[in-house]
């Protein structure tokens, strides 16, 4: 097998709405169980398993198998034998399926439980089709941490005058006294990497701590050149299409069809220019549900969902209805048009019933901006805005190699909610 890529990536158009979460006390069983991120703790593995699942669009039976690959803190393959990081054969066909029940849009939906690993790090799960092991059909990432460091954080509006109303800023220690027998040089040992709101396209990697505590086997990461430093964007817009027989939240219309049902999302302007204004989302996620019957699973159908963005042309840039259902990638599935008659733009993204947060992002603005580590072209700054009030959701990775391993091993992980509502 030919692994080109570890990032999400959906690669056949016959396959959609790729979740993978770990299913986790009272969310078991609930539409809101998709909200948990794909990581789980290596000695909850058991209790709490990854659980994948996505539809075929084909509405024929397909028989796929899945396969993990061990990666390092950056994303690359490692060096590592099957053996080493799984207990089981690694190479496993996914045969629990079920059919679509009442939808416009036949598919078939299957699920799989990731099996148990050995090793704490980053992996892959790749999905492929079993009559050709080289034709890969979609890739997910997910982690497996173990906990052997204290690690605290804290977010702030940034240090820097000029950005302290856009941007937020991390600091955190990490504490290494119960791993200090495996540690060698504390300041170059550990890999840091801090995420915002669940996105791989929002990170910050390459942190150097700005002081080492070696009587206190303690890192401080308060990085004067603000490299720890995000910009704090906007809470995400969202609409709800669980029921198209009224108009759900944020749904202007909806069209239904013999052959299809097409909902339009209420009409959406720039809010750059505007004061921040306090709600409550997902922080980018989304949720498939089907109100009549309870079940997204197999009840829930593909609907032709329509944005629309009411903005100025810009020439030679390109404007995309962005979020997690496209795992944050822009490319043709999601970018929009512009529309003179409408003075505006307008784009049409098959999507599975539920309720999904998202936000428009630009490619094209010259020149490019890097900020923070964070490459802004293709940013959401121009149309939603940036504000250090906005409720962001922060996570701290720490990576290492042990003495004597091949591989890199996540050994560390923090998650705080800056700005949560009570």
């Amino acid at each position: 097998m030919t692994l080109a890529q570890t990032t999400d990536t959906i690669i056949d158009p016959k396959i959609a709405t790729v979740l993978l979460y770990p299913q986790v006390g009272s969310t078991q069983g609930s539409s809101a169980q998709t909200l948990n991120i794909p990581l789980v703790k290596l000695d909850d593995q058991a209790q709490s398993p990854l659980q994948l699942e996505f539809d075929d669009l084909t509405a024929n039976y397909r028989n796929f198998r899945s396969k993990i690959i061990h990666c390092n803190a950056n994303w690359v393959r490692s060096v590592l034998n099957d053996i080493e990081y799984t207990y089981e054969y690694n190479d496993v066909p996914i045969t629990d399926y079920q059919v679509s029940v009442g939808t416009k849009v036949p598919y078939y939906h299957y699920k799989y439980s990731v099996p148990r690993l050995k090793l704490p790090g980053n992996y892959v799960l790749v999905v492929y089709n079993e009559q050709n092991r080289n034709q890969i059909l979609f890739t997910r990432r997910f982690r497996v941490y173990a906990n052997l460091l204290s690690i605290n954080a804290g977010v702030r509006f940034s240090t820097d005058v000029s950005r302290q109303f856009n941007d937020q800023q991390v600091d955190l220690t990490i504490g290494y006294r119960a791993y200090q027998s495996q540690v060698n040089s504390p300041q170059d040992d550990f890999k840091v990497v801090i995420r915002q709101n669940f996105r791989d396209d929002r990170t910050v990697t390459d942190l150097r701590p700005s002081n080492v505590r070696s009587f206190d086997q303690v890192l401080e990461y308060n990085a004067i050149d603000l490299r720890n430093t995000f910009p704090g964007g906007n809470e995400y817009r969202f609409f709800d299409t669980r029921t198209v027989l009224s108009r759900g939240n944020y749904v202007e219309r909806v069209d239904r069809k013999a052959d299809r049902t097409t909902a339009y999302v209420q009409t959406d302007r720039p809010r750059s220019g505007f004061a921040y204004t306090q709600f409550d989302d997902f922080n980018g996620l989304f949720v498939i549900d089907h109100r009549e019957t309870g079940d997204g699973a197999t009840g829930a159908d593909y609907i032709e969902t329509v944005f629309t963005l009411l903005v100025d042309e810009l020439p030679n840039a390109s404007v995309y209805a962005n979020g997690a259902f496209n795992f944050w990638s822009l490319d043709d599935r999601n970018r929009l048009s512009y529309d003179s008659a409408l003075g505006g733009y307008r784009g049409r993204i098959w999507l599975k019933q539920g309720v999904y947060n998202y936000n428009y992002a630009i490619t094209g603005i010259a020149p490019p901006v890097t900020r923070s580590g964070i490459r802004v072209d293709g940013n959401e700054t121009l149309i939603e805005g940036d504000f250090s009030q906005t409720e962001n959701v922060y996570e701290v990775f720490v990576y290492t190699r042990p003495p004597a391993a091949r591989a890199d091993q996540l050994i560390g992980y923090y998650m705080l909610d800056f700005g949560q509502r009570k």
